[in-house]
């Protein structure tokens, strides 16, 4: 039976603080084939240091670190409207959150799915709070041994919470020589588990790779402009990019068929007409 690989297209900041251009990016992943796009939430001053906050950084929103985290936030008004698109759509949505606070702010909205962002790994206190909901969650992997991760999945399997890792490296962007995806087998072989890819270079055939590995979902950052302002935009892929990744992962879900050996119908004109004798 042909599997169907969960494609998530990971919008995170590329928004750069417009709504606008969140259901743009909504849109065209829709329109693409994507199962879901996912977003980011900090509060942060929760995340970040007062220190690191008050550091001159120019932006599009200020001269300091803080104005350009909080150029990028999205608050309840901004999330009520991304919701709303996407039920109209009928597209999935859900975001990782950084702290906390954050996670219980996206438990005002009904999301099928949680997100535990490679950064957040060994953030225990958000990890609790979010295997305490019970919601099948994407858990990347970025950054972490293994036994960091066995240490999460002591505690998603003890609130009895469904999950899946997803292999990452959390360099943006990536380079081919560092993706390791044969680490996708680690995991799965490991933990005995369902396992994804969270990828952050800047080709497709990587994340078709993964799939005839047996990645069961695909996490792709997603802008209209690798150009545009932003700390991700380099590491993801434009809208035909996109498009060509989703084609490309449901023809590889297709060509790997099934494990069982037999003679297909197709097979038999050929059969009849090039096997001249049956020795065997």
């Amino acid at each position: 039976m042909k599997k169907h690989t969960y494609i998530i297209a990971e919008i995170g900041i590329n928004h750069n603080g417009d709504v606008g251009l969140a259901q743009e990016l909504i849109m065209e992943a829709h329109k693409a084939g994507c199962d879901a796009v996912k977003f980011q939430k900090r509060t942060i001053e929760k995340v970040y240091t007062r220190e690191d906050l008050d550091r001159p950084r120019e932006s599009p929103w200020g001269t300091t670190n803080r104005q350009q985290k909080q150029g990028l936030e999205f608050g309840k008004r901004d999330y009520d409207k991304i919701d709303s698109f996407c039920k109209s759509l009928g597209i999935e949505w859900f975001a990782s959150a950084w702290d906390v606070e954050s996670q219980l702010f996206l438990r005002k909205y009904d999301l099928k799915y949680n997100k535990v962002a490679s950064a957040m790994l060994t953030n225990k206190s958000l990890i609790e709070a979010i295997a305490e909901e019970g919601k099948y969650t994407f858990i990347s992997t970025g950054m972490s041994t293994l036994d960091q991760i066995e240490k999460v999945i002591a505690i998603f399997s003890k609130n009895k919470c469904p999950f899946e890792l997803m292999h990452c490296n959390s360099t943006y962007p990536l380079k081919t020589e560092d993706i390791n995806l044969r680490v996708i087998e680690t995991l799965r072989k490991k933990f005995n588990v369902d396992v994804g890819y969270s990828c952050h270079e800047t080709g497709i055939v990587e994340c078709a790779a993964a799939i005839a590995l047996g990645a069961t979902s695909i996490e792709r950052h997603i802008t209209l402009d690798r150009a545009m302002h932003g700390s991700d935009q380099a590491a993801s892929l434009e809208i035909p990019g996109l498009q060509k990744l989703v084609k490309y992962i449901r023809a590889v879900e297709t060509a790997l068929g099934t494990d069982e050996k037999f003679i297909h119908d197709s097979e038999m004109p050929c059969l009849s007409k090039l096997r001249r004798v049956d020795t065997i």
